[in-house]
């Protein structure tokens, strides 16, 4: 019974910590404040993926393709993403990152990278360090498990 509790408080206490995380660093992108979640989420499916179908990203996002359509509009307009037509089904729209979108994607990137590497050098020991280093693979883990 103790180890059940014990266990249901890690999985509480890990999800508070880790949401908390996730909020304090978007908060440390001053170029994604323009940008939903979503669509910041699109944008790096983009650039993993290279080229994806709308509903190929409504999908993976967990969205209506209606939904992808009014994100990928928003994303066209700020000139992060090309659309083109597929060469072997004319019906289908080929979504890619612009340099414009690939640029911004890394900056966002690049800002909270910075300020994450500077507060584990402030605020963890050397040893506490090593600790998160032996924890990451456990943690993708658990963010691969369905």
């Amino acid at each position: 019974m103790e180890n059940t509790q014990n266990s249901q408080q890690l999985a509480s206490d890990l999800r508070t910590v880790i949401t908390r995380l996730i909020k304090k660093l978007r908060n440390k992108s001053t170029t994604s404040e323009k940008l939903s979640l979503t669509e910041r989420s699109t944008i790096s499916l983009l650039d993993r993926h290279r080229e994806l179908l709308p509903s190929e990203l409504a999908a993976m996002e967990k969205i209506t393709t209606q939904s992808m359509s009014q994100i990928l509009n928003h994303l066209l307009e700020l000139g992060y993403i090309v659309r083109r037509v597929s060469p072997t089904d004319k019906r289908k729209v080929i979504i890619s990152l612009s340099k414009a979108g690939q640029h911004i994607l890394y900056k966002m990137r690049n800002e909270r990278d910075e300020w994450l590497h500077g507060a584990l050098n402030i605020a963890c020991t050397v040893r506490e360090q090593e600790l998160l280093r032996k924890a990451i693979m456990p943690l993708t883990r658990l963010v691969d498990f369905d």
